[in-house]
């Protein structure tokens, strides 16, 4: 009783104690999973460029060898779980929330955990923020589903892991929950902003508990500008953006021009760009920012930047587009990094760039995150929570709105999560009568003052309804093989011929389900029911009329 309880409560679309508790849940799960992944992924990154060298007896073959046999173990991951499984990252996460309600396969997640942490040991420029957010989601879901709770609510599970993820990732919980919010859900609703905040909360203090208060860019501060440097931080803005543009466009282009190639070939050939990349040039392997501290710390030259730049570029260009498991948005606040210290360079007669290479940085990173994944809000959010500063709020959007303006409406560049939606062919999109309707479970709505009657003589029922005019009715009919439920009402035609009572057919409901699933079943014909039941049709805990349909709609607030 006190989980049929529990379901009913988490079936309406309000804020409540239970709610909050599912987000503290679906947060530690997450932030387990993270932390489980992470300590892999670190292990193997320490100890396998080791061995290969220990193997090879020379440093230069062991990273030419590195990322050949990450792939290796990638294909024998997606060949042990199947290799139409695998489907992984951030996109596909967002068209299992918005069409599935969060529900994640979990052979997919199998090939995300091995498959992420393969090839961050490998040296791929990929970010380790794409299997967690996949493994945060399906991880949280997989307890609704153990619960059986309404799909509503596995659908904020599911939020709540991908805010975790992104805390545990990046340690900038706020940003987590504004990227769940701006990029995943596409909607600021109270009642799944709470959960999700608290979500990422717990991501936080779980990762700091196990890997330590240091934030990986904490190196990256923010320095006061004099105001004639705002008009330059515009330009700025609008250079990130055509980068932004030109990173999305090559990507796609890849991902098109290698379609018809087979998966293990796409592989094979991201592993030797790769390889061969980073044999000449050591610091171009992976997208950590430890090497990039490295290169703000010893001031490199503007060559050797500009090379390291273009070398990220292309790498995560082609890991990404030849399907390498990994992330997007790590790669991308590389990139954005190098090319804010680039751009910084002109200045050079005017200022001491030394004192402003760091804070040009993080203005990268808001910028390219912003063109990139059209995440104005979550870039913003992201980099004052990294650089531990308010003095970076007015600065950082003089670059994110030129960058933003710059790649949308000039360059016709739309979110890269989007584009590889689309070019996946995976729906993502709904339509506002669903939106409002899969908030609420029809646990919250459903009517369980019916009656029942088994079998029953016609003049029975119609007795029934005469002492109970309002009263929901059903009818169970054995048929030969299944059982047959009919809704029974007077017959109010004014047809002369027209029998006392009406029978009407009615189908099942899961309790899981939602009012959306209801109006699929009664939109054609505007009138009947639908019956709930609790895991088997014949235990019917409720019934739904059309009637109660579009009353409940009338004065329920989404």
């Amino acid at each position: 009783m006190r989980l049929h309880g529990l379901r009913q409560e988490l079936a309406h679309p309000r804020t409540s104690v239970l709610v909050c508790l599912l987000g503290i849940v679906g947060g530690a799960i997450a932030a387990g999973l993270i932390i489980l992944f992470r300590l892999c992924y670190e292990w193997l990154h320490t100890n396998a460029p080791i061995w290969l060298e220990m193997l090879t007896g020379d440093a230069g073959l062991a990273r030419l060898i590195q990322p050949l046999a990450a792939v290796a173990l990638i294909l024998l991951v997606a060949f042990i779980t199947g290799f139409k499984h695998y489907r992984m990252g951030i996109p596909f996460v967002i068209h299992r929330v918005k069409m599935f309600y969060g529900y994640v396969p979990f052979r997919t997640t199998i090939n995300q955990f091995f498959g992420g942490m393969l090839a961050l040991a490998g040296g791929f420029v990929v970010g380790r923020e794409g299997p967690s957010v996949h493994i945060g989601a399906s991880g949280s879901s997989y307890v609704g589903q153990w619960l059986r709770l309404p799909y509503n609510s596995i659908r904020i599970l599911a939020g709540c892991g991908i805010a975790a993820g992104i805390s545990a990732s990046f340690n900038t919980p706020f940003a987590a929950v504004i990227f769940v919010m701006e990029v995943v859900l596409r909607e600021y609703k109270i009642h799944i902003f709470v959960p999700v905040m608290l979500a990422a909360a717990c991501g936080s203090v779980l990762t700091r508990l196990v890997f330590g208060e240091i934030n990986e860019l904490s190196f990256l501060s923010i320095a006061v500008f004099s105001e004639w440097m705002y008009l330059y931080l515009i330009l700025l803005g609008v250079v990130l953006g055509a980068l932004a543009a030109l990173f999305n466009n090559q990507l796609m282009r890849v991902m098109t021009l290698f379609r018809p190639v087979g998966m293990m070939w796409r592989l094979v050939l991201a592993a030797v760009i790769t390889g061969s990349i980073t044999f000449m040039l050591p610091q171009a392997a992976g997208a950590s920012f430890e090497s990039i501290e490295i290169l703000f710390t010893e001031q490199p030259d503007t060559l050797f930047l500009l090379a390291l730049l273009a070398a990220k570029f292309v790498l995560a260009v082609a890991a990404i587009g030849l399907g390498v498991p990994g992330g997007i948005m790590g790669p991308v606040m590389v990139i954005g990094m190098l090319a804010g210290a680039l751009l910084l360079i002109p200045l050079n007669s005017f200022i001491d760039v030394s004192d402003y290479t760091r804070s040009f940085a993080l203005l990268g990173v808001a910028g390219m995150l912003t063109a990139t994944l059209h995440a104005p809000l979550a870039a913003l959010s992201a980099v004052m929570e990294l650089s531990y500063s308010p003095q970076i709020i007015l600065p950082a959007m003089l670059v994110i709105v030129p960058a933003y303006v710059t790649s949308t409406q000039f360059l016709g560049n739309r979110s890269i999560f989007i584009r590889q939606l689309d070019y996946q062919n995976l729906p993502y999109a709904i339509n506002s009568i669903r939106e409002a309707l899969e908030k609420t479970g029809v646990l919250a709505a459903m009517a369980t003052d019916f009656k029942l009657f088994k079998t029953a003589p016609e003049d029975i029922i119609e007795k029934y309804l005469a002492d109970n005019p309002t009263a929901i009715v059903l009818e169970q009919k054995q048929l030969e093989r299944e059982l047959q439920y009919r809704l029974v009402q007077y017959d109010v035609s004014l047809d002369h011929n027209a029998q006392a009572l009406n029978y009407l057919p009615v189908e099942g409901l899961n309790s899981q389900t939602t009012l959306f699933e209801v109006y699929e079943k009664l939109k054609n014909t505007r009138s009947g029911a639908v019956f709930i039941y609790d895991s088997k049709e014949e235990n019917i805990i409720g019934v739904i009329t059309w009637n109660i349909l579009q009353s409940f709609l009338q004065k329920a607030q989404y």
